[in-house]
C-alpha cells in the first residue's frame, strides 16, 4: 500500500513526546488551523454539493450521510443537528454509520472493512433515485464508504464524496468530489485530528448553505427551528420579535397561533392570519424574503 499524505510525517512530529506542554499544544493548534485553511480550495465543490442537497430536499427527497470511524462521527454530528437547527424531518436525513449504534460506544475498526454492512445500511436508509448522500472518508479508500458510494450511485442517488487524499478512490466514484487536502497529522495517521476537524467544518458550512437555499435561514436567524426545549422556545420568540420587528409579547402571541412554527409566526406578527401566512409561504417555497423584505 502506497503511503497516503494523511499517513506521512508532520514536521512538528519529531520529538513531540519530549517537548513542553505549551509547545505541544501550540503545535496542535497550528495544525488544526492549517487543516481548516485547506477548505478554501474546496469551497466551489462545497457549493455544488449544497445546491444539489437543497434540490433533493426541496423536491421531497432525502439527504443521507455516511461514514466510518472519525469521519462517520463528523457526519453523524452534522446529521443529528439538522432537525433542531433547520426543522428537517429525521426520516429525510438518514445516517449510515459503520457498525451502527453499538459502534458509537465501542469503536471497532473492523466494521469499516465490511461491504455487506454498507449495503445493509443503504437498504435501511431508503435512499433512492432523486436523493443525495454525503460520503466521508479521510483516506478516501475505506471499504464501507466506497461500497456506499458505488451502490448509491447505482440506485440513482447523487453522491458527494469527502476525502482528504487527492486522487483517492472515493473522489473518483463521487458525482461531486470534495477534496480537503489537510496533509500529515501531528500524531501520524490520527485523522481524528486535522482531517476530521476540516470535515466537520465543511459539513457545518454545507448544511448552513442548504438551510439558506431552503429558506430556513433568514437574515442569519434559524427561522425553521423546532422549539422542543425551553432554550429553543425562548429563541423562537426572540427570532420572531427580531425579524417581524415587534415586541416580545406580540411574538409570543403569534407563536401560540402557529403552534410554535417560527416562519408563519413572523408573518402573523406582521398582520397575517395563520392561514394566510401558511399559504403565502407555500407560494414562496418557504422563503420569507419575498414576503417581508
Amino acid at each position: 500500500m502506497t503511503e497516503r499524505n494523511t499517513e506521512a510525517r508532520h514536521p512538528a512530529s519529531q520529538g513531540l513526546h519530549a517537548r513542553d506542554a505549551s509547545v505541544v499544544l501550540g503545535a496542535l493548534l497550528s495544525a488544526q488551523v492549517q487543516a481548516i485553511e485547506a477548505l478554501r480550495p474546496a469551497l466551489p465543490a462545497l457549493e455544488r454539493a449544497a445546491d444539489a442537497a437543497a434540490v433533493a430536499l426541496r423536491d421531497g427527497g432525502k439527504l443521507g450521510y455516511a461514514g466510518a470511524g472519525s469521519s462517520g462521527l463528523m457526519a453523524l454530528a452534522d446529521c443529528l443537528e439538522l432537525a433542531g437547527t433547520f426543522g428537517l424531518p429525521v426520516e429525510r436525513t438518514p445516517m449510515l454509520f459503520a457498525g451502527g449504534a453499538a459502534a458509537l460506544l465501542h469503536m471497532q475498526g473492523s466494521v469499516e472493512d465490511d461491504p455487506a454492512l454498507a449495503l445493509a445500511d443503504l437498504d435501511r436508509s431508503g435512499l433512492g433515485r432523486g436523493d443525495m448522500v454525503l460520503v466521508l472518508s479521510a483516506s478516501g479508500s475505506t471499504p464501507y464508504a466506497l461500497t456506499t458510494a458505488e451502490a448509491a450511485r447505482a440506485r440513482g442517488v447523487k453522491v458527494a464524496g469527502f476525502a482528504n487524499v487527492a486522487g483517492s478512490a472515493l473522489l473518483g466514484l463521487a458525482d461531486i468530489p470534495v477534496l480537503i487536502d489537510t496533509g500529515p497529522e501531528v500524531v501520524s495517521g490520527s485523522t481524528r485530528m486535522g482531517a476530521a476537524t476540516a470535515q466537520k467544518v465543511a459539513l457545518n458550512m454545507l448544511s448552513v448553505l442548504v438551510g439558506i437555499r431552503l429558506g430556513h435561514v433568514h437574515d442569519g436567524y434559524m427561522v425553521n427551528v423546532v422549539a422542543d426545549n425551553a432554550k429553543l422556545v425562548d429563541r423562537a420568540a426572540r427570532i420572531v420579535a427580531a425579524v417581524a420587528q415587534v415586541p416580545r409579547g406580540a411574538a409570543e402571541a403569534a407563536l401560540q397561533q402557529t403552534h410554535g412554527a417560527v416562519k408563519p409566526a413572523i408573518l402573523v406578527a406582521r398582520g397575517h392570519s395563520p392561514d394566510d401566512a401558511h399559504k403565502a409561504l407555500e407560494r414562496t417555497g418557504g422563503h420569507l424574503a419575498d414576503l417581508i423584505d
